[in-house]
């Protein structure tokens, strides 16, 4: 069996035992604030920029928002992907919601929608070959300049 010592999850497994629910709780590593949605950096990444954009009301699926909530979202969205444009300027995107568990949904009663910057070669040997996962920069930098980057646009 293959292990990887990763005690910074600690933090993300009492969180899920507790079921508190990570838009609502987390305070830190918010990108964008709008009057119905958010858009945080997701601190168990998938790829380098992983964000995250939810709307502040706990609904599981699209049709349980209002068009103005549903604008705002989208809204979000392109706001957030223009800031990582601008700061990583990727080379690609993947984009999509996981809606309930069953289709992978980590927090299902709370929709919310993701955005994974891709790079030409960001797939190397090491999840290949070492099923490891190697993220290029911290989120406290990439925090910093996307907050940058937001303030230089406003």
């Amino acid at each position: 069996m293959k292990r990887l010592w990763a005690p910074w999850r600690i933090k993300y497994i009492r969180n899920a035992k507790l079921k508190k629910c990570i838009f609502c709780e987390n305070k830190k590593f918010i990108i964008l604030k709008t009057k119905y949605s958010l858009a945080a950096l997701n601190i168990f990444p998938y790829n380098n920029g992983h964000i995250m954009v939810a709307p502040y009301r706990h609904k599981k699926d699209f049709s349980q928002l209002t068009d103005t909530e549903i604008l705002d979202l989208f809204k979000t969205l392109n706001k957030t992907k223009a800031l990582l444009d601008k700061i990583l300027k990727p080379d690609g995107y993947n984009i999509g919601a996981n809606l309930s568990r069953a289709a992978g949904a980590g927090i299902p009663g709370h929709l919310h929608i993701h955005i994974v910057p891709r790079f030409n070669g960001d797939t190397n040997f090491m999840p290949v070959l070492g099923d490891t996962k190697v993220i290029s920069q911290s989120l406290d930098e990439l925090y910093k300049q996307l907050k940058h980057a937001k303030s230089k646009t406003a």
